[in-house]
């Protein structure tokens, strides 16, 4: 049974865990997880209260998916949320050491396909790695122009016309309970509220403690339309996780950061310090406060990650805090706050 805190997701029956569990990692991304390990902590993510869990095809070109279904398949029939995502179909391409940022994935190469088949193929593809009879919530993975650069205005077209119809036809049959999108940029999620009828978005790095443009038009407009944000990259691809005083590359949007970007966040860690907390739990919390947001999905890749992260997510941070955060103006002037509760 989940230990956390539970939301409703949009207007679905579904009630989603506050926390949840991002599969990336075990798609062996930046770095080889062997299977035993894999096995292990998404063993122990179950035995602490984990129930959902989210993956994709393009996690290790369908490592991620095999190994979560194998874990989960014990677990049929219990209680749990699964969400994977559709856009990319698997082609035999060799074995190779690395990937799409992915190390030792299985030997397949990605493909985009938006189409109504592709999406259909997609899901039953899924499925079939997956080993599985069920899944809870289907995302429209990387659509948008940090992906597609100047091909995106085609694919966008595709997407929203045979992809949402392929899509919305799995929600109207049963076979998935809530479909949406899992992206990187908060303005496709807007886009695509013109031309369907969505219930979530997975939406990475777009709004967190470094960064709330989204704030301005896009989450007003899924509060309106009862569309449910998943926040996906609460740690911006790591530099809120680490802070700017540790050894090495900081990474921001999954590359070095700018030094704009680390002064901002040498900012949000001094007042950290004066109040004696960790950043990374700062981070984690933030997103939770926004009414449209009903879970936080960081990723984890080992055993000790797992319990590092229940420990952050549940640190007593003290109003004064947050409300010291709005008067520094390191945060956007609206933006909602757990002391605003």
């Amino acid at each position: 049974m989940s230990q956390f805190q539970q939301r409703s997701l949009g207007n679905t029956h579904i009630q989603m865990d506050s926390l949840g569990f991002g599969c990336a990692p075990l798609g062996n991304l930046y770095q080889q997880v062997e299977n035993r390990d894999a096995e292990a902590v998404l063993s122990q993510a179950w035995n602490a209260g984990f129930r959902y869990f989210d993956t994709a095809p393009h996690y290790g070109q369908g490592l991620s998916e095999r190994r979560l279904g194998d874990v989960l398949r014990p677990h049929l029939g219990q209680d749990y949320l699964l969400s994977t995502k559709v856009g990319r179909l698997l082609k035999p391409a060799g074995y190779a050491k690395e990937r799409h940022c992915y190390h030792s994935p299985m030997p397949f190469d990605i493909h985009y396909d938006y189409s109504y088949d592709g999406i259909m193929r997609s899901f039953e593809d899924s499925i079939q790695r997956l080993g599985l009879d069920r899944i809870d919530i289907l995302y429209m993975h990387d659509i948008g122009e940090v992906t597609h650069g100047d091909a995106n205005e085609a694919y966008f077209k595709e997407a929203m016309s045979g992809g949402y119809k392929a899509m919305d036809e799995l929600r109207s049959q049963g076979l998935v309970s809530a479909i949406g999108l899992g992206v990187n940029e908060y303005q496709v999620c807007e886009a695509a509220l013109e031309h369907g009828d969505w219930d979530c978005f997975l939406l990475a790095g777009r709004y967190t403690l470094l960064e709330q443009e989204s704030l301005h038009s896009f989450l007003p407009k899924c509060e309106q339309r009862n569309c449910s944000i998943i926040v996906g990259g609460a740690y911006n691809s790591g530099i809120l996780a680490t802070g700017t005083k540790t050894k090495g590359t900081l990474y921001y949007d999954y590359g070095p950061a700018p030094e704009t970007v680390i002064e901002k966040v040498r900012k949000l860690e001094q007042l950290c310090e004066e109040f004696e907390l960790p950043l990374a739990a700062a981070a984690l919390q933030f997103p939770l406060a926004h009414p449209a947001v009903v879970s936080v999905i960081p990723g984890m890749s080992n055993e000790r990650r797992i319990q590092q992260t229940l420990d952050l997510f549940s640190h007593d941070i003290p109003n004064e805090f947050w409300q010291t955060l709005r008067q520094r103006q390191l945060v956007e002037e609206a933006t909602p706050l757990p002391c605003d509760s």
